[in-house]
């Protein structure tokens, strides 16, 4: 038995330890979106299902000593492939939509080792069956969620915090090693299947009866609903305040736990608690998703979002623990559980993109998971509730009430907006606000529920530099301070939105925009005038600014602006000290950088003033408060220089401060960064 355990616990933590590992990883050569992680858990749940399946027929066809040899093989080989490290190569060379090149990557760097981590749980509980004759294998299952679950916590707590990217995938190989020797082993003992144990024809139990297809078809159901709900919940709160590893654990974490408490124990979920729970916490997520323009404060939103997602999981695996089938058919049951796995990963990741101009996959699985729950109550007599009519009518009320609610609030949010469109980045919108300084509004561009910069719709303001990047903001001082002193400036500008700091361009000048999305360029083209006014010489590179910047020849830019974001997000590998050096390769030596670090849940001015001081650098920082004019908001800019002179211009007077260093902040690499210590 121990033997078994053993493998079984280190094959989960090694699974669920290299998902946030390798995901980070990648994360910057694909723009540091928060779809990358969503890309990643659907490889990881299609290669749950591959795992489970390489289980299912190497147990349904294969001899056990065929099954030991062939098992024993297959980690040799992955041994060979150790450190995971992935090649550069699958760094993407122009803007497109990079889901088949991430599916690639990953499949490519742990396609093989994750396949036979995966499939280590069904298969050892499966060999443990077959050597001990009226054992229950489910506790192991529970075991492995253990695992996987100790794996999560403390990638964020004790990994993340002290290791560097290549120093967690060298301790992560030496695992694997250990993993590899204690499963060759239970695949030895395992060779031999029943044959020491056989007993008479008569002791024999009476065959179980096999499954229904309805059955089957409920197992994926639970399944997918589950992950649905936790692939949602994780990219509505990643998208909105950062990809990091810490919000992708969190609701990972809680998915987990509630399969480790369903299938340890058949007490830990009682339906007098976790259905009321349920019932509760949809309605709250419900509410948030609407609430405060979409951004609630992180205060209420996390716990709120966090106890839906954990009780919309008991409930789905409770009611998986209590209809799983006799331990004959162990292995189909888990193949149809993450079967449904692998269909809820697809629908979020490659369907919901396309078929939807907006995250409904959210809003979606909140009437699904009540609708689901309906279903398998149908029939229940619940005390307290009277008799099977009742419980139906209440059931259906609550599906219908909620149904009603979502789709009301979906059609009154599409119909402020002229224009919706979504891709691999996100949901893009553009509606048109009214104003108090103008008689005909503002139009402004949301990527997800952050506005990107607008534009006033009188022609005559037209030319007005609004939302974050006024006159009087950190950045708008900086271009006026520069084109008093130059008659032509070089300027870069990394992340396009709608193009408002094109209205500080003049005939002579020159301006390159960084953008990854395409699909920001064609509406910043069609639905805004900023780019087609600018006279300059202008030009929109697509693709990473990183990527692209690192193949260009130095571009001696007067101002470079960094205002890359993903919904309020912005991507990590735009901070690290690596990238800051490629910025100042491409800077003039009087050239400023401008960082915009406005974000309602980080603060990322100190992470900018700890690269200027290693760099021998100067950097101050420009907070603009909230303005009396509707279309200026409050920002903060952090600019960077290589001499104080350039902050000694009149347009800093009074409004520029030498930036803040925090002396405990570890600085951020290429190799190493830590967002969850600069939350707010």
């Amino acid at each position: 038995m121990l033997v078994y355990a053993l493998t079984i616990f280190v094959s989960a933590f090694l699974l669920f330890q290299v998902q946030p590992m390798i995901a980070k990883i990648i994360l910057p050569w694909f723009g540091g979106s928060a779809a990358v992680w969503t890309t990643a858990m659907m490889f990881f749940q299609v290669s749950l299902l591959a795992g489970y399946l390489y289980s299912f027929c190497s147990i349904r066809y294969l001899k056990p000593r065929q099954q030991a040899y062939l098992h024993v093989a297959l980690l040799l080989a992955c041994l060979l492939l150790l450190p995971i490290s992935p090649s550069p190569s699958w760094k993407p060379e122009a803007d497109s939509n990079p889901t088949l090149r991430i599916l690639g990557l990953l499949a490519a760097t742990i396609g093989l080792p994750y396949l036979l981590l995966s499939s280590t749980g069904p298969l050892l509980q499966a060999w443990y069956l077959q050597t001990k004759t009226g054992v229950i294998p489910y506790r192991l299952f529970a075991l492995s969620n253990l695992g996987s679950m100790l794996a999560l916590i403390s990638f964020p707590v004790l990994v993340e915090p002290r290791l560097s990217s290549r120093g967690q995938t060298t301790v992560w190989a030496f695992g694997f090693g250990i993993f590899a020797a204690a499963c060759g082993m239970a695949a030895w003992r395992s060779r031999f299947g029943m044959r020491a144990q056989a007993q008479p024809a008569q002791a024999q139990p009476a065959p179980a009866p096999r499954p229904t297809w309805g059955m089957t078809l409920l197992w994926m159901s639970l399944a997918a609903c589950a992950v649905v709900m936790l692939l949602a919940i994780t990219t509505h709160m990643s998208q909105n305040v950062a990809p990091i590893p810490f919000l992708w654990v969190l609701p990972l974490s809680l998915y987990l736990l509630s399969f480790i408490l369903c299938f340890e124990s058949s007490r830990a979920y009682d339906r007098r608690v976790f259905l009321p729970l349920l019932a509760v916490s949809l309605g709250g997520v419900a509410f948030a998703i609407y609430t405060e323009s979409a951004n609630p404060s992180l205060r209420w939103a996390i716990p709120v979002f966090t106890v839906a997602l954990f009780a919309s999981c008991m409930v789905c695996h409770g009611e998986l623990a209590r209809i799983k089938p006799h331990p004959r058919y162990l292995t189909l049951y888990y193949l149809m559980i993450s079967a449904g796995g692998a269909l809820g990963g697809l629908f979020v990741g490659l369907a919901a993109p396309i078929l939807f101009d907006s995250n409904l996959e959210l809003p979606l699985v909140l009437v699904a998971c009540a609708l689901l729950t309906s279903i398998l109550l149908w029939n229940e007599t619940i005390p307290r509730f009277g008799n099977v009519w009742v419980v139906r009518l209440a059931l259906t009320l609550c599906t219908l009430s909620l149904a009603g609610y979502l789709g009301y609030r979906e059609v009154q949010a599409a119909r402020i907006y002229h224009y919706s469109a979504r891709n691999f980045y996100g949901s893009l919108h553009v509606r048109d606000d009214p104003d108090s300084e103008t008689t005909t509004g503002i139009r402004v561009l949301v990527h997800g529920t952050i506005n990107h910069g607008g534009q006033l719709l009188n022609p005559k303001f037209h030319h007005l530099a609004t939302t974050y990047y006024g006159e009087r903001s950190g950045i708008g001082r900086t271009l006026r301070a520069m084109k008093r002193q130059h008659p032509s400036l070089r300027v870069g500008i990394i992340g396009l939105g709608s193009g408002v700091l094109a209205s500080y361009c003049r005939t002579p000048d020159v301006y390159r925009f960084y953008e990854i999305n395409a699909l920001v360029y064609k509406i910043a083209a069609s639905q805004f005038t900023f780019l087609s006014d600018c006279g300059a010489n202008k030009q929109v590179l697509f693709g990473d600014a990183r990527l692209t910047m690192e193949r260009q020849a130095d571009q001696q830019f007067d101002v470079l602006a960094v205002d890359a974001f993903s919904s309020d997000a912005i991507p990590v590998h735009l901070l690290t000290r690596e990238a800051f050096q490629l910025y100042f390769r491409h800077l003039s030596p009087n050239g400023i950088l401008a960082i915009h670090t406005s974000n309602r849940y980080l603060n990322l001015a100190p992470v900018v003033a700890q690269h200027a001081k290693d760099l021998g650098k100067v950097s101050v920082t420009v907070d603009q408060e909230e303005d009396d004019i509707d279309y200026l908001f409050g920002t903060t800019w952090v600019l960077v220089s290589a001499s104080a002179e350039a902050f000694q211009q009149r347009e800093f007077d009074k409004a520029a401060e030498l930036s803040a260093i925090d002396a405990k902040l570890r600085p951020w690499t290429d190799d190493y960064s830590n967002l969850f210590e600069i939350l707010k």
